[in-house]
């Protein structure tokens, strides 16, 4: 089974589907002939350690004399260590989906062993009690992981997490002095079992280049592990690192002791520098030139980037590639009732991308400065859809997830009226930017396709600090699209900031309020905060000045460089904001407490609001005109009615009506009109339906009508219109 490259994700990301990265570059080597092998290490590692057999290991490494000194829960946890072991193989069935008839047990709470981490249940039993035995039974069951996961921490490893792995290491790791010394100590338990799998897959694979992708800091610490394993008993095989870890952070490296594991880290996209890398790994001796990667050379760090080429167009790239990865074994769980969160924890997604970067591009917290944000290229819709059906035909599932930084809006609907031209059955969600173009019309054809879900950034809710930031919106206009999202059936979720520079405390209460409001409004049903970080690549941390900020220092770190600690001139205490932020958003989003007041949040004194409390509600009331482009594009999304003509008198004079009978997906609706216009519409619906590849125009629809009768504007805009708008006649 030898082949060219073997790509792994080191632990942790999540636990329910893949991180894409190495299936997008397996996709990309597919079409260059290269050979490759993938794996998820993390979901590997998960189910070794969550098994009756790695249970019985893991109990077995606990010191019963020194465990008398752990916790009440972890002895409580050990003391049940046979039921543990009992049910977790048939837990972790249930929860990759194979095992569906367990939730009944497990919902009677009399089958699963529950330690602390079940306390919380008297305090959400509400939110679930609405919930189906499926999905009560997942968040039961989580719980129970999450004991056993805080045993682990307590008694036998404390860099464990499901998402993460000794997270810290790899935050703010200016310098690599810290991990360099935990990397010469010896394995810990997860270390022995990440060892064992990998051993057993490289040792089948024989690659030329092991190559490790590193998205997160909470992998960093597990990459190197494995690429010192590599080094030491395969020193044959070239290792290289990528990922979003090294894009961000590495971009300064210098410390040559990172090359006592890695011979190669590469930065931003991955396939040229990797096809660059297999040449000179393939083809030794000749001259090699390399794209945005770091070597050792004669004992010092260089950036070799001589590679003249140009990065691969996005339509060049191919389709990502799964296989090799366990879709099966995948687990879904629902750790919090926060529905955006439960989308990231629950269920299979395949990973796609809409464009590669960002098309607004501007915001001055993000890292504008950085190829993955700066070179903004879309994909074709066609080329798209025919990338979700090749992946859900591989994978057998239907649900993608666009991970863009922000979905263009023409985009999107391109790609869902391709959907609906193919009439294929998916699910889809996204990131977009809250902007105007999200119109009524466009979230009803998104919905139609499919999307189920979006998050877009709010920030802070304060029209000032959004001109700061330079995102392109107002609290009016976000309020507006998310109701428009909303009434579609899609769900929102906001992403929010507080600790902005500059941001007052009075700011931070209105924003707070706004939040309130939208929710209140039932215009938001999802929502997360979080603090403002300053990072190296975007317009605050590179022209602070500019933002009432200082760096604390201007010293660069020979080890990662991206999170810059600051000193506000305002010299608020953002952190103390935190928990009545989060605390009211949790309530905000089950829909109680909103009449609170915000003072009820907060253990210190906060100023009174100034917001209107009326100013969300009349951000909404506000309708935009309308007022239709010629060259917008109209589709009808209904089918095509039945209908009976008759005739009646009036005044002597006899008229032909006709009455056509739609049969919706939920309703039949009935619409009587001349038999004229009725005949105009049996002609032109079939012309604008939404499986047909030619589009009308608005133009071309009015000038169709006004070839056979007048008065277009006035049956536009009369009852039988509206009411097929109501039903599917959009205007995009």
């Amino acid at each position: 089974m030898r082949t060219d490259l073997f790509l792994v994700t080191p632990p942790f990301t999540q636990l329910n589907t893949p991180y894409p990265a190495t299936a997008y570059i397996k996709g990309f080597l597919n079409i260059k002939n290269i050979s490759s092998t993938q794996a998820d290490l993390g979901i590997e590692v998960i189910l070794a350690l969550f098994s009756r057999e790695g249970l019985k290991k893991l109990f077995g490494q606990v010191d019963t004399k020194t465990a008398i000194f752990k916790s009440l829960n972890a002895k409580r946890i050990y003391a049940l260590r046979n039921e543990y072991i009992k049910t977790i193989d048939a837990v972790i069935s249930f929860l990759q989906g194979k095992n569906p008839t367990l939730a009944l047990q497990i919902c009677q709470e009399d089958f699963l062993p529950e330690a602390s981490r079940f306390a919380q249940l008297e305090e959400l039993d509400w939110a679930f009690g609405s919930m189906g035995i499926q999905d009560k039974g997942k968040h039961l069951a989580t719980l129970y992981l999450e004991d056993l996961s805080d045993f682990i921490v307590e008694c036998v490893d404390q860099n464990f997490g499901f998402s993460r792995y000794a997270e810290k290491l790899g935050r703010s790791a200016n310098s690599f002095d810290e991990l360099y010394e935990v990397l010469n100590k010896d394995y810990t338990y997860i270390d022995h079992i990440l060892m064992d799998i990998l051993e057993s897959r490289i040792s089948i694979i024989q690659p030329k280049i092991f190559l490790i992708t590193v998205p997160f800091p909470g992998n960093l610490y597990a990459a190197f592990r494995c690429a010192q394993y590599v080094k030491r008993h395969y020193p044959h095989v070239k290792i290289a690192m990528g990922g979003g870890f090294a894009n961000t952070e590495l971009r300064s490296l210098s410390d040559k002791r990172v090359f006592e594991y890695f011979d190669y880290i590469s930065l931003d996209d991955g396939e040229l520098p990797i096809e660059l890398l297999h040449q000179a790994v393939t083809n030794e001796g000749a001259f090699h030139l390399y794209k945005r990667t770091f070597m050792l050379e004669n004992g010092a760090v260089v950036y070799n980037n001589d590679a003249l080429r140009s990065d691969y167009k996005q339509s060049d790239v191919g389709t990502p590639d799964y296989s090799d990865l366990h879709l099966d074994k995948y687990i879904s769980v629902i750790e919090i009732v926060n529905p955006m969160h439960r989308m990231w924890s629950d269920g299979r997604w395949n990973k796609l991308t809409m464009a590669h970067g960002c098309y607004w591009g501007k915001c001055t917290f993000c890292d504008i400065s950085l190829d993955y944000i700066k070179v903004y290229e879309p994909v074709a819709a066609k080329l798209i859809v025919d990338r979700m059906e090749a992946l859900a035909e591989q994978t057998g599932q239907n649900g993608f997830h666009f991970v863009d930084e922000a979905a263009p809006p023409a985009l999107m609907r391109e790609v869902a009226l391709e959907i609906l031209r193919r009439e294929i059955s998916v699910s889809w969600w996204t990131n977009i930017r809250f902007e105007k173009s999200f119109t009524r019309d466009l979230c009803l054809l998104l919905k139609a396709s499919g999307c189920i879900a979006v998050s877009g950034g709010l920030e802070v809710a304060s029209d000032r600090l959004l001109k700061l930031i330079d995102k392109g919106v107002s609290v009016e206009q976000v309020a507006q699209v998310t109701r428009n999202l909303t009434e579609a059936g899609v769900l929102v979720h906001a992403y929010l900031m507080y600790g902005y520079p500059t941001q007052t405390v009075q700011e931070t209460v209105d924003s707070l309020e706004m939040v309130r409001q939208l929710f209140e409004a039932g215009v938001l049903q999802s929502g997360f905060w979080h603090q403002f970080a300053m990072t190296a690549h975007s317009p605050v941390g590179l022209y602070p000045e500019k933002f009432g900020v200082v760096k604390e220092t201007e010293s660069i770190g020979t080890f990662a460089n991206n999170d810059i600690n600051f000193i506000d001139k305002t010299g608020i205490d953002h952190d103390k904001f935190s928990y009545g932020l989060k605390k009211s958003l949790f309530n905000y989003m089950h829909g109680i407490c909103l009449d609170y007041k915000l003072q009820d949040w907060f253990d210190f004194k906060i100023p009174k609001v100034t917001v209107p409390a009326d100013h969300i509600r009349r951000a909404l009331k506000e309708e935009s005109k309308f007022d239709t482009k010629p060259t917008a594009k109209v589709v009808w999304l209904g089918g095509i009615p039945v209908t009976t003509t008759f005739a009646k008198s009036k005044k002597g004079q006899t008229f032909e009506s006709m009455v056509l009978t739609f049969h919706d997906k939920k309703e039949t609706f009935t619409l009587q009109t001349s038999k004229s216009e009725g005949e105009w519409l049996l002609s032109i619906l079939p012309k604008v339906a939404v499986v047909n590849t030619q589009v009308y125009t608005f133009q071309q629809l009015k000038a169709d009508f006004e070839a056979t009768m007048e008065h277009f504007e006035l049956f536009w805009y009369s009852k039988t219109i509206n009411t097929l708008r109501d039903f599917g006649l959009l205007v995009l």
